[in-house]
């Protein structure tokens, strides 16, 4: 069976194979004037295999998040960023895209993201990264990235796609899908199903009174343009600390782990 569960963002608990994966870790209050839509996520985490870090930027490597997490565990990170870990983790892998590994019986597989990957204002610079993950089920995580024609490689037998839909503001810059153009990346991925993830979290301070229909509206849009243009993938929704369970074919909601945020 394989579990997930969005704490926000772009942070998925993964449990299948037998492991437990984090993916871009951002477990506190906020970062710098971007603030959390509730103060926390009461979620225990719990002792992880490993995790996962798509590329270099604050709101997917945040230092303070992963100093909490349990020293030993893998740490896997894109090419050119492993000095940032090394000094509080012992297991760093660096990955470029292509590179394989396992974690135990667990398959991971770094794949391209169309996305910048420099951490400013003076950090490293390395590329930023989707993965594959194969244990009971077949998933991809996206990292963040705009559409890019190579999706279509990465889409065979895929029970579950993660994929970013939004930002952290009122505006997207370029290397980044908005809910158009995430649902789009649906008829080259082809998943059985689909978690929206990257939206609705993150907020500079004050904006979400002022725009809430920014903060609130890019999952709405994304289920109805998916429901058009890929009608055959299921789209899970969720709250940050709400998880599903794939077993099979079939995806079902499981009871929130952490209170919902209103």
């Amino acid at each position: 069976m394989t579990r997930l569960t969005w704490l926000g963002h772009s942070t998925v608990l993964i449990e299948t194979g037998g492991r437990r994966i984090l993916t871009d870790p951002v477990l506190g209050h906020g970062i710098g004037p971007i603030r959390r839509r509730a103060e926390e996520i009461r979620h225990e985490v719990g002792v992880l295999d490993a995790v996962l870090i798509s590329h270099l930027h604050h709101d997917h490597l945040d230092l303070d998040s992963l100093r909490s997490l349990n020293r030993d565990a893998t740490f896997i990170i894109p090419a050119g960023g492993g000095r940032l870990l090394r000094r509080d983790f012992v297991d760093v892998r660096e990955v470029a895209d292509g590179d394989r590994l396992s974690i135990g019986e667990l398959r991971l597989e770094a794949t391209p993201a169309r996305h910048s990957g420099v951490r400013l204002p003076f950090g490293p610079r390395a590329p930023a990264l989707g993965y594959l993950i194969d244990g009971d089920h077949r998933l991809y995580f996206a990292g963040d990235t705009d559409i890019f024609p190579g999706m279509r490689l990465l889409g065979p037998g895929l029970d579950m796609a993660i994929l970013p839909i939004g930002g952290w503001g009122p505006t997207l810059r370029g290397g980044h899908m908005d809910p158009a153009r995430a649902a789009a990346a649906l008829t080259l991925l082809r998943p059985r199903s689909v978690m929206a993830m990257h939206w609705g979290t993150l907020w500079p301070i004050g904006l979400r009174r002022l725009r809430r229909d920014l903060f609130e509206a890019p999952f709405r849009t994304f289920a109805e343009i998916a429901a058009t243009v890929a009608p055959e993938v299921r789209v899970v929704a969720l709250d940050p600390g709400d998880g599903v369970t794939l077993d099979g074919r079939s995806v079902g909601a499981l009871s929130p782990s952490a209170e919902r945020p209103r």
